[in-house]
């Protein structure tokens, strides 16, 4: 095959564990491997075996897991394999600040934000898988990005598919854009029928293999939620210009429409490598070894509006755009703590909307963030009032 690039890219792999990152490996190697790449560094929380697996496959320069405990194990692991290993939030720094030109930010969470804005601050170019960069700092991590002249390239597959679409050298003509949502495993579901699903039913994507956080967030749509707040920083839209429509064959991955009525959209089958391939060889494609659309075997493309009343996520995330300032931090923060209270079996699916909008509600008059420290400070709060919230839930259960 022909040459990515003239040099090995260096690349780093920010949560190279997940989902996200071990198809970013796939993609490395379909895309030639060392030939074509350095790696610098993988970044993993637990999966000690698997990360110290990748990292010798991939040659890296340096190991990291995000937790301290596992320093040991990690060190042990790749002891004989001249890979230097690194753990804690010093150590994902230590990762970010290496001197790579393109870094996958995919750790789930706000636990990534701090290192994908390293990355940024040093001008790598950055592959954003990470909703809550823009989410919770929006205008700050943007700022961040510009300073260092790095790009900005969506992975999601709704963002990236818009980004292929959206035509900039016309902006004026630009007059929506539609992020589609497959409606997850609950599409169909009263809200009756919702109040006591498990989390293993939660999980259980239709479409798409996903990590637990993002699994769950389909099924509440909370997903889309931070989605349609991300893409208001990624486009740079009005909240009026940003639709939700639920289309639950995930074959369209979203649409922009112009203001003579086309609508432009990106299809494709839903395999998360085809959006790492583009974000990682942009602006050229490149040959990926992924199914391709056989359009004689599909039977029907439906489409419908999100039921708000079902999936309150979507009129809290216009909220959230209605309101601004800190109101996305708050409302990441506060999915986060309902997310993990649900998984642990401590309140009801339909329960983690109700904690969202209540801290919501409650912080809706904290003023602009200034700096970063003022985004952790308001993350901290939501949380903290959510988890009081939790804990009154569980008791009056």
């Amino acid at each position: 095959m022909s040459t990515v690039t003239t040099s090995p890219r260096r690349i780093t792999i920010l949560g190279s564990t997940g989902s996200i990152g071990t198809n970013t490996l796939d993609v490395v190697a379909q895309l030639g491997g060392s030939a074509n790449f350095e790696i610098m560094a993988l970044t993993g929380n637990g999966n000690i075996e698997l990360l110290a697996s990748q990292a010798i496959a991939a040659r890296a320069k340096l190991a990291v897991t995000a937790d301290e405990s596992q320093y040991i194990a990690l060190k042990d692991a790749l002891s004989s394999h001249g890979i230097d290993v690194a753990a804690g939030t010093s150590g994902l720094q230590e990762a970010a600040s290496l001197e790579a030109d393109w870094v996958m930010a995919a750790i789930a969470g706000t636990a990534g934000l701090q290192p994908t804005l390293t990355a940024a601050a040093r001008g790598a170019d950055i592959a954003l898988a990470n909703k809550e960069c823009l989410v919770s700092a929006g205008d700050l991590f943007l700022d961040t990005v510009k300073q260092g002249g790095g790009k900005l390239i969506p992975v999601d597959s709704e963002h990236s598919a818009i980004f292929q679409c959206l035509d900039e050298s016309h902006r004026d003509t630009l007059e929506r854009i539609v992020l589609t949502a497959s409606g997850g495993p609950f599409r169909t579901f009263s809200r009756a029928q919702m109040a006591d699903v498990s989390v293993q039913t939660a999980r259980a994507h239709p479409n798409w293999s996903m990590g637990l956080k993002v699994s769950i967030g389909s099924a509440s749509m909370f997903n889309k939620a931070l989605e349609m707040i991300e893409a208001k920083y990624l486009f740079d839209v009005r909240p009026e210009q940003i639709e939700v429509i639920v289309h639950p064959q995930s074959i369209i991955h979203s649409m922009v429409g112009y203001t003579d009525g086309s609508v432009i959209a990106q299809l494709g089958v839903p395999d998360m490598r085809t959006a790492i391939g583009y974000a990682l060889t942009y602006p050229k494609r490149s040959p990926l070894n992924v199914d391709r659309l056989d359009f004689t075997k599909l039977a029907r493309l439906d489409f419908e509006a999100p039921d708000e009343s079902r999936f309150p996520a979507i009129r809290l995330a216009r909220t959230a755009l209605e309101r601004g300032g800190l109101q996305g931090a708050v409302l990441n923060a506060a999915d986060e703590a309902a997310f993990e209270a649900f998984v642990d079996e401590k309140i009801r699916f339909l329960t983690m909307a109700d904690i969202v909008e209540e801290v919501m509600d409650t912080l809706s008059g904290l003023t602009p963030a200034t700096s970063i420290a003022d985004v952790f400070a308001a993350d901290a709060e939501a949380r903290n009032l959510a988890h009081r919230l939790i804990k009154a839930k569980t008791r009056a259960a």
